[in-house]
Formats: structure tokens, C-alpha cells, sequence
């Protein structure tokens, strides 16, 4: 885990930040010197694990409820935290759904949910973090298929994929008060439901043939949220799996 990155003072919010890689960033950013809010749709238990885990270090934690595929509410839910929380520094959208569908089952319902919980919620706070009106920084958490193909994720590698070119727009729209980047990991966790062995056979799929860890991804994370000379880029945390080819040929 990064030690040398200095967040004191610091006031961040990680949405889906209380468990899996989620709660290794919000640990991280805890350890670095930041107090850290902790969006959650279900996992209530796991998120005041974590914000106990970061009440522990003397940091200030909260966790809060949000469904953010009620994009119309988000607004209001984000404004009212901030104000309580007296603005934001750092903004971690991590929050997400890894459903299983494909382009023949798609359903309106299925990829609208995605949108929301991938684009535009995670716009809609943007949005508000500019009015802030201080120097701060977003990163958004992508996938390392956002280059390739996942039939068997539509809806999930659609809004993935939006929220990788929400990266790189905002990156050019909020700037200059405002950095936004991104990290994509790869082989990290099981999927939900999945044990070891399914990530275990998929490791040869990388050119280090090996699988990362959540602490890595958030070493990646607290690297471009200290990074002031940094805007509109994407860390691969893949062992090189975004280099084996593109399907969009980008």
C-alpha cells in the first residue's frame, strides 16, 4: 500500500466504498490522512465495518444510502452530504453492477439501470463537485474490457464503456480546478457468487500470468488523486491485459 501520498485535511467519498475493492480504496485513502464518506446501496453491515475500521485510525467516516439508479435523486442526495461534509476533495466512483446479459436478452430496463449507476449519477456529482469551486479530483473505476469485448456483460460493458469516455470529457471540461482520471483493474476479485479457482484458471489471460489485489488497485487510485500534473489518463492495473489487443482498435 502507497505510504509516501499525504491526504490530511483531505475529505473524500467513496461510492461503493465499504467492501471488496471499494473498501481497500476507502482503507487506503483512511491511511493516507483522509476522512472518507461511504455510499452503499445493501451492504449496510459492510460499510460501517469499514467506517469503524476508519473511525479506528482517528479519521471521520460516515456511511450513507443511496441507490444511485435513482439518478433523479442523486442530485439532491450528493448535494446534501456535501454540504454536511463542507465539499469534497476527492471523489471516487466506484460503485457498480456486474450483471449477466448479452446482446440477445439485452433489456431496456437492464442497460437504463446500468447507464445510471455508471454515467450518470457519477455525472451528476461531477457536475456538483465543480461548484465547489476548489482544486479536488475524481477517479473513476473502470475495467480493463472497456478496450475489448464482454458479450456476456452487456449492460455492464456498456456503461463501463460510457464512463470511460465521461472520463476523458470531464477530464477536458472540469480542468483546470478539477483532475479526473481513472483506473481500470483486471484480475482482482472473484466475480460475486464465483469461488477462487474461476480466477485462478483465467490468470494466462495477462502477459504476467498472475492475478492483482484490491490494494493494488487503490495504490493506483490514491496515485492519481495526489497527482496534480495528471488529467484524462487511464491506469491499467491488468498485468498487461489491455496490451494483448483492442477490439475498438484504440
Amino acid at each position: 500500500m502507497l505510504t509516501l501520498m499525504n491526504f490530511k485535511g483531505k475529505k473524500a467519498l467513496v461510492t461503493g466504498g465499504g467492501r471488496r475493492i471499494g473498501k481497500a480504496i476507502s482503507l487506503a485513502l483512511a491511511h493516507a490522512g483522509a476522512d472518507v464518506a461511504i455510499q452503499y446501496f445493501t451492504s449496510e453491515k459492510d460499510a460501517e465495518e469499514t467506517a469503524n475500521a476508519i473511525r479506528g485510525m482517528g479519521r471521520r467516516s460516515e456511511t450513507t444510502q443511496m441507490d444511485l439508479s435513482d439518478t433523479p435523486s442523486v442530485e439532491k442526495w450528493f448535494d446534501t452530504l456535501a454540504k454536511r461534509w463542507e465539499g469534497f476533495d476527492i471523489l471516487i466512483n466506484g460503485a457498480s453492477e456486474y450483471s449477466e446479459d448479452n446482446y440477445e436478452n439485452l433489456t431496456a430496463e437492464d442497460l437504463n439501470r446500468s447507464m445510471a449507476v455508471h454515467v450518470l449519477s457519477p455525472l451528476r456529482m461531477m457536475r456538483t463537485m465543480k461548484g465547489f469551486g476548489r482544486e479536488s479530483c475524481i477517479v473513476n473505476i473502470l475495467d480493463t474490457r472497456v478496450i475489448d469485448r464482454d458479450p456476456i456483460h452487456a449492460s455492464y460493458h456498456l456503461g463501463k464503456r460510457g464512463l470511460l469516455t465521461l472520463t476523458k470529457d470531464m477530464a477536458a471540461q472540469l480542468a483546470p480546478k478539477i483532475r479526473v482520471n481513472a483506473v481500470a483493474p483486471g484480475l482482482i476479485l472473484p466475480p460475486e457468487g464465483k469461488k477462487e479457482d474461476w480466477i485462478e484458471r483465467l490468470k494466462s489471460t495477462n502477459l504476467l500470468e498472475s492475478r492483482g489485489t484490491p490494494n493494488e488497485v487503490a495504490d493506483a487510485v490514491l496515485y492519481l488523486a495526489g497527482a496534480s500534473f495528471i488529467t484524462g489518463q487511464v491506469i491499467f492495473v491488468d498485468g498487461g491485459r489491455h496490451l494483448k489487443g483492442s477490439h475498438y482498435g484504440n
